[in-house]
């Protein structure tokens, strides 16, 4: 790889025209970077300057030393890093996909110094760049951009917007009410995996609304790119719809032209994405309303909470997370998919049987999965990349051999699926109608690029990687093509010439070689290379470790002659070329119709290879329509931690029955397994609604909307988010968006802040769940005095992580962690052990066993027993209190309109008014000590 010091080096002159260029530039937005690129002595390479120079030298190189400084004058002068092609293409790709900024690259204008930008990308935004720097990299998901407008009537939040996936050429709208924590809207944005939105610049008193939807999005890590709000207009949009979208009927007749807020968001879309300026997007679009209520409902805290997709440093393949551990897929838009439907979860029990049916084929049927994907799958190219570059014109006869391939695998399809159809006629029928039917049909369609191709490309010549058409089409190409193939016989000539002067057996010692760099020549071993040397007859090229490359003079000639007839032969076959690669493209709907379709194989039958290659084999759930059925798994597993070469897991059952175990409570010591347990139990069902088989020896699953969480104790101190605030705006969503049918999932809820504070709010939120919402709920807790809300609801239950105790002297002095869940309470949290098990220092430990010990003895020398030795009086009114303070806890949590800062001073608020009386009560002082 080239490094800064062997770029070239620019110009005096140049340098101080560019200069005064640059500066003349107006400023970009702080989170965009530009790159000029500039070719010198055959080399390309780029520059960057201003802050754009200091930030690629800290981030490429990770020193401020490759930082130069260009002059024009004694006053104007410039900082400038120079950087390598591929040093420059790879830190775009990771800023890109990875940091969210802005990329614009400029090039000059041919035979002119004139600079313009020639490309510019966002991270939903990626056509411009996605041929120069996502070709051979895997990029397996597709970058989707949106933007959004909301308007407030009455009580009604109403969120319009429209998203675009140019790589499929699809515009999509909706429109639908939300809360004032726009829940609804993260689902949204959580089930297209939005890489960037478009949202209006803030004003006054809409500041507020468009402030929580910015940091729903920097929760969800997406970038955002602010517009002026005049540009959200949709004035001319049916006109503009009719020129993208593929149909005859105008687009003033469908109903999603209705959606004035989705229409004014399409606008600005279209204006962003600058789809109207190239006329190969013409009548190329699809336009499609995706319905929020299709899927279930997944927050940015549930995705991380359930490990779903890559984190920003872990790699796509990686078995940590769900995505790469059910990718064995063989085709990228497999992958895509896959990653799709992870985020889109199903809610129509008939949907989820279709596809369990399927991988239940696929899962049976070994021979069928094995020739499929080991064979057949393989041989698929990303079919979705291959007709954008015949739609956009930049297709040569390499891709139309691809597209041959291709049509050339289909009958492969056709064969293997009719040969292993099951024996059960309903399945057998559901294979014929999703794949056979569909890829006979779409065979049928492409046969002509068969024929074309077979009839004008020379596929012999393909074999050494040669791209061109039969000589015998045109009789300017036979003449050329006999001149190509006479020289090609004298070389022959040579080489056996050459052997016999040298003695040199043909098929082992002195072979002739087509040489990437030398064209034809011959190739002798190298013990047998002194028959060459010092010899005039003879031009030695170079000596590798095995043998010597050489030629003759008049093998040199007619190796040139062959390149020059190479090139007369290109250029004489252009104007057929694009004849047929124009054939080609007209083909490109279906290319996108069948890659689906493929895809919707590739990614079944990789769930049917992880079910059956798990350590131990995936099960088919029985699934219960929504509303109805409960939760029993068997020997239920974490599918990502089972996979981990270190670690031998324990399976454990779950019972979650309607007015029986609705809600359950589980407690135990640190690192035992809780929330292990807990989200086991969410990526289950969450694997059950996509199609998959799940990890237990049987499993009874009903359906549910959502899956909403509230795990882990983190920060964002850069976004202005304490740990506790955090726990708050996950919670409040949790109330204002969880129903009977959704699966809670809560971990270790109140840490956050004080004990007294955290345990009210625990306590308030489980009762609330438990006997206001009646969602099935997980609830993983320290506050073991929660343990007795069992007592007063008949469907709450608590569970424990079990550990083995040794005891001396009737104290717990050593543990070992059994991870089984069983039923009952555990009232420790052997939380000194566990710091022993982490091998905290022995000082530390000692010494925190003595701050115990005075504890216990302190609490054991009371007066008073914390439930038993109080008047009846204290004990009324305590209670009384605390309903009251539970009462008034949920009239703040739940009004309609209250912004996230309010809800948290309120409660601020409420806490200091109660505390006082809390602290005048006898049982009350104690119970919240």
């Amino acid at each position: 790889m080239q490094t800064e010091e062997d770029l070239p080096e620019i110009s005096k002159p140049e340098v101080q025209t560019f200069v005064r260029f640059f500066n003349s530039l107006s400023q970009p937005t702080e989170r965009t970077i530009r790159f000029f690129e500039r070719n010198a002595n055959d080399t390309q390479y780029y520059t960057c300057h201003g802050q754009d120079a200091v930030h690629i030298a800290h981030e490429v190189f990770k020193s401020t030393s490759v930082i130069k400084i260009w002059t024009a004058s004694a006053s104007e002068e410039l900082q400038t890093t120079t950087v390598s092609k591929n040093a420059a293409e790879n830190f775009i790709r990771e800023a890109l996909l990875h940091q969210q900024l802005h990329i614009e690259i400029w090039a000059q204008r041919k035979n002119t110094s004139t600079w313009e930008l020639s490309r510019k990308a966002s991270p939903g935004n990626l056509q411009d760049v996605e041929d120069l720097l996502f070709v051979d990299t895997g990029m397996v998901i597709s970058p989707v951009i949106l933007a959004v407008k909301i308007s407030i009537t009455k009580d009604h939040k109403v969120v319009g917007v429209a998203f675009a996936d140019v790589s499929v050429k699809e515009i999509g709208v909706s429109e639908f009410l939300d809360t004032d924590l726009y829940s609804n809207f993260e689902s949204f944005i959580i089930q297209l995996g939005v890489s960037e939105c478009i949202i209006p610049v803030q004003d006054g008193e809409k500041d507020g609304e468009i402030q929580r939807i910015k940091n729903i999005l920097q929760r969800c890590n997406i970038s955002t790119t602010e517009k002026r709000k005049a540009d959200f207009n949709s004035k001319d949009i049916v006109q503009s719809l009719d020129r993208l979208i593929n149909t005859d009927l105008s687009v003033a007749t469908l109903p999603e032209i209705d959606m004035k807020n989705a229409m004014d968001s399409c606008a600005c879309l279209i204006n962003y994405l600058s789809l109207l300026n190239d006329k190969e997007n013409f009548k190329r679009f699809s336009l499609k309303h995706h319905d929020l209520s299709q899927y279930m409902r997944l927050g940015g805290s549930a995705l991380n909470a359930l490990n779903l997709m890559p984190g920003v440093h872990e790699g796509v393949k990686q078995t940590t997370h769900l995505y790469g551990l059910l990718n064995k897929c063989n085709t990228a838009q497999g992958s895509r998919l896959l990653a799709q439907w992870l985020k889109q979860p199903l809610l129509s029990l008939e949907d989820i049987g279709y596809r369990h049916d399927i991988v239940q084929v696929f899962y049976e049927n070994t021979e069928l999965r094995h020739i499929l994907r080991d064979e057949i799958l393989k041989l698929i190219p990303d079919m979705n990349r291959l007709a954008k570059r015949f739609q956009k014109r930049s297709a040569n006869l390499e891709d139309v051999y691809r597209a041959y391939q291709v049509v050339t695998c289909l009958p492969l399809f056709l064969t293997c699926l009719t040969n292993y159809l099951p024996m059960d006629q309903d399945k057998a029928d559901l294979i014929q109608k999703t794949y056979i039917d569909v890829i006979s049909r779409h065979y049928e369609e492409m046969f002509t690029i068969k024929q074309l191709v077979e009839t004008t490309l020379d596929l012999d010549a393909i074999q050494n990687h040669e791209f061109v058409l039969k000589a015998q089409i045109n009789p300017e190409l036979t003449a050329i093509n006999d001149k190509i193939v006479a020289n090609k016989d004298m070389i022959d000539s040579i080489h056996n010439s050459v052997a016999r002067e040298l003695q040199a057996d043909t098929d082992k010692v002195l072979k002739l070689e087509k040489h990437s760099l030398y064209g034809y020549c011959l190739r002798i071993l190298k013990s047998n290379a002194g028959k060459i040397r010092n010899k005039k007859s003879y031009i030695e090229y170079s000596t590798q470790k095995s043998c010597t490359y050489f030629t003759t003079p008049e093998l040199k000639r007619l190796n040139n002659d062959i390149s020059d007839l190479n090139n007369e032969y290109q250029r004489c076959q252009s104007l057929l070329v694009a004849d047929v690669i124009d054939t080609v493209a007209g083909f490109c709907d279906t290319f996108k119709l069948l890659g689906s379709v493929i895809a919707h194989m590739d990614v079944l039958v990789s769930f049917a290879y992880v079910a059956i290659m798990a350590p131990i084999a995936y099960v088919r759930p029985t699934m219960s329509p929504m509303g109805q059925g409960n939760v029993i798994l068997r020997g239920a597993r974490h599918p990502c931690l089972e996979n981990q070469s270190d670690v031998s897991f324990i399976p454990n059952d779950v019972k979650m029955i309607r007015d029986e175990s609705e809600f359950l409570i589980i407690t135990g010591p640190n690192m035992g397994g809780k929330s292990t347990y807990i989200r086991q139990i969410g990526v289950i069902a969450l694997m059950a609604q996509i199609g998959c088989f799940v990890p237990c020896t049987e499993a009874t699953m009903c359906i549910f909307d959502s899956i909403l969480s509230r795990v882990g104790a983190g920060d964002c101190q850069l976004k202005g988010v304490s740990t506790f605030m955090a726990e708050m705006l996950e919670t409040s969503t949790i109330l204002k968006s969880a129903t009977r049918n959704s699966l809670i999932i809560i971990d270790e809820l109140g840490r956050g802040t004080g004990t007294a504070d955290g345990f009210g709010l625990a306590w308030a939120l489980s009762e609330y769940i438990a006997t206001e919402v009646r969602a099935f709920c997980l609830f993983a807790t320290h506050f073991h005095e929660l343990t007795t809300l069992a007592e007063e609801v008949p469907w709450i239950k608590n569970l424990n992580v079990a550990v083995d105790v040794t005891e001396v002297m009737g104290k717990a002095s050593e543990i070992t962690l059994l991870y089984t869940v069983r039923e009952g309470v555990c009232d420790e949290s052997f939380g000194i052990h566990v710091a022993e098990l982490a091998n905290f220092p022995s000082d530390t430990v000692k010494l925190s066993k003595e701050k115990l010990k005075e504890l216990e003895e302190s609490e054991a020398n009371s007066d008073k027993n914390l439930y038993g030795s109080y008047s009846v009086q204290d004990v009324e009114d305590g209670k009384r209190l605390e309903d009251e303070y539970r009462t008034e806890l949920y009239k703040i949590v739940n009004r309609n309109g209250a912004t996230d800062s309010e809800i948290i001073e309120e409660v601020s608020a409420l806490n200091k008014k109660f505390k006082p009386v809390f602290e005048q009560n006898a049982y009350l002082r104690d119970f919240h000590k």
